[in-house]
């Protein structure tokens, strides 16, 4: 288990950060977990969440994992972006309330130019769900996020 804070390692504010706790990491992959609350910030109306949500579980984890190593390196965390998904499968359609969701994710691919390639699973009792991430952590992302503004002639 690790005890840095999710909040230092996911580059997320508040409700959005959705998973609770590293479970463990190391140079290919991350285990992370969540149990579902039934007021989570994508609840359902009888408190359970969206399979649907589990892509950003999975991302989220990959983003955790980018921040351990960071933080292991003695470096910032800093902002990636999941470009897509492929194949993702679910067998059910929501995550009950209650239920302790584990998110694993490992690294099959990372090239220098910050491209990278996750496979995730999902697992709780009776619970599957499974997905290819492709992921880009940008060299410097500010880059990325200071656009021009355009200027309006209203």
């Amino acid at each position: 288990m690790i005890d840095w804070p999710i909040a230092e390692l996911v580059p997320h504010a508040g409700d959005m950060i959705l998973i609770e706790q590293i479970l463990g990491f190391d140079a290919e992959q991350i285990q992370t977990r969540l149990t579902v609350r039934p007021d989570g910030l994508y609840s359902l109306p009888d408190g359970s969440l969206p399979a649907w949500v589990g892509i950003e579980l999975m991302a989220q984890s990959v983003a955790a994992y980018a921040g351990c190593h960071a933080r292991q390196r003695g470096n910032p965390v800093e902002l990636g972006f999941l470009l897509g998904t492929r194949k993702f499968e679910c067998n059910v359609e929501c995550f009950p309330a209650g239920t302790e969701l584990t998110i694993h994710g490992t690294r099959s691919l990372e090239d220098d130019n910050g491209m990278g390639i996750f496979e995730c699973h999902i697992t709780a009792p009776g619970i599957h769900a499974s997905a290819r991430l492709n992921v880009f952590r940008p060299p410097q992302p500010a880059h990325y996020l200071n656009q021009p503004k355009e200027s309006s002639d209203d």
